[in-house]
């Protein structure tokens, strides 16, 4: 009986963690398409996994067809739960002059404000859709 907890503990430490998980949805965003983007409000990110120790999660998009341009994001303060609401902090939008483009989320968890990086994930979509 003793071998088979030993076993069982032991596959139990053996079993992968849970990936830090990202996804949003652009929301209400006015179309924008000269190349000139606009500063707005964040939109709502959905998050799985957030790693344990986690304080604060710092968001960047990048515009990975054009990722020498500043998209900015920002950090919010994590006191646990499953989504950082809309509004959070304040970004340039994605406004691609020449047809769609993919951007990309990528959220870091940190034990500290200006670092103690925990984990990183990323979500991707197109825009305009």
């Amino acid at each position: 009986m003793r071998h088979l907890a030993i076993i069982s503990a032991f596959c139990l430490l053996a079993l992968p963690a849970q990936a830090f998980d990202l996804s949003f949805e652009w929301g209400p965003l006015k179309l924008c398409t000269s190349g000139k983007p606009n500063t707005v409000a964040s939109p709502a990110f959905r998050l799985k996994n957030v790693p344990d120790g986690t304080k604060f999660i710092r968001f960047k998009l990048v515009d990975r067809n054009v990722r020498s341009y500043n998209h900015g994001g920002g950090t919010v303060a994590w006191k646990g739960g499953a989504q950082v609401p809309a509004g959070a902090f304040k970004y340039k939008s994605p406004c691609p002059p020449n047809g769609a483009h993919s951007y990309e989320w990528t959220a870091t968890a940190m034990s500290k404000n200006n670092g103690g990086k925990l984990g990183e994930a990323k979500a991707r979509r197109n825009y305009p859709e």
